[in-house]
């Protein structure tokens, strides 16, 4: 069985940035570098057809490619928080890719999640860490921003769960155009 997933990786200068803010909040599980990603879709539990589905799938989007930048920090779970995150500046082109991400893996019969995108860069899961903490976290790093960064291709990982972290492994990228 294969765990996957479709993302964008984060070059090493906007990873050595988000490394920064892993630090003063108790409760949080900070993820290993290696593992920051923005995911366009969570596809999840499959066999080698699924596998061999999603390869061929994603492998006729075509999209052009685009610059983005993380910008801000933001949460999931108000009273309860799960998950601290680095947020992505707005940005067409990154939703255009989402959506035929989504409807190319549909066609092929994935059922997807049905919840609002909202592309962000995990930092840490949370547990035990109270939501006004989480809140003034958020708040101290809200001007947290990286210069822009050039988008060139998306991937599919599989992921295997560990003890500490998940282990991602891109199993297949794909090119977007270059014109602009």
């Amino acid at each position: 069985m294969h765990r996957l997933f479709v993302a964008l990786s984060i070059p090493e200068a906007q990873t050595d940035a988000l490394c920064g803010l892993q630090n003063g909040l108790e409760g949080a599980r900070w993820r290993p570098p290696e593992n920051f990603h923005i995911t366009l879709s969570f596809i999840g539990e499959t066999d080698r057809h699924g596998l061999a589905d999603a390869l061929d799938a994603l492998g006729g989007v075509s999209a052009p490619g685009f610059a983005l930048r993380l910008s801000g920090l933001g949460a999931f779970g108000e009273r309860k928080p799960r998950a601290v995150w680095a947020a992505v500046e707005t940005c067409p082109p990154l939703a255009h890719l989402h959506s035929k991400v989504d409807t190319a893996l549909r066609r092929r019969g994935f059922e997807l999640e049905r919840r609002r995108f909202v592309p962000h860069v995990t930092l840490a899961y949370l547990r035990g860490a109270k939501a006004d903490a989480v809140a003034r976290y958020c708040a101290v790093n809200g001007l947290f921003s990286t210069p822009g960064f050039e988008v060139d291709a998306f991937h599919l990982y599989s992921s295997r769960l560990g003890g500490e972290a998940s282990r991602y492994d891109i199993e297949a990228s794909y090119a977007l155009s270059s014109s602009r």
